[in-house]
């Protein structure tokens, strides 16, 4: 196996990764508030901050570093406007998975009371928008050339 495509599975998969993450955890996260057990819901919410969330983090973390390897492997210059669309892309993905971890520990601090609603909202919607930049970004990665 040549070392191109070696580093083209190296970067894709963290990317999926981080993609299947973040959709389990949103039906887990979903799926306990819907339950109505408290305990259930806040130790899901400890899980996914204290150890989900990070891993997460070194994943997406893992991309740019992954991706300027591939990129400098195949010589292509860093001004090519799929690779600074899915850059941008990605540093909003970074805010908003900030902006996610705010809303889940908001959510947990809570410890057992109803959650408000616009605190739902929040939170889905910035899990939602990440969902939809990821696919954005992998729909980028697989137009660019040849």
């Amino acid at each position: 196996m040549d070392n191109y495509l070696l580093l083209k599975i190296a970067h894709s998969l963290p990317g999926l990764l981080l993609l299947l993450g973040l959709l389990a955890h949103i039906f887990m996260l979903w799926k306990a508030n819907r339950g109505g057990d408290a305990a259930v819901l806040q130790r899901k919410l400890r899980r996914t901050r204290l150890i989900s969330l990070p891993l997460l983090g070194v994943l997406a973390l893992s991309l740019p570093v992954s991706g300027w390897v591939l990129v400098n492997l195949v010589g292509w210059p860093l001004g090519q406007t799929w690779l600074l669309a899915s850059s941008v892309l990605f540093l909003a993905v970074l805010v908003l998975g900030l902006l996610l971890a705010g809303r889940l520990a908001a959510w947990q601090a809570l410890a057992g009371s109803p959650a408000p609603a616009s605190l739902l909202r929040f939170t889905a919607a910035y899990a939602g928008l990440i969902v939809v930049l990821l696919l954005a970004i992998m729909g980028l990665m697989g137009a660019k050339p040849a």
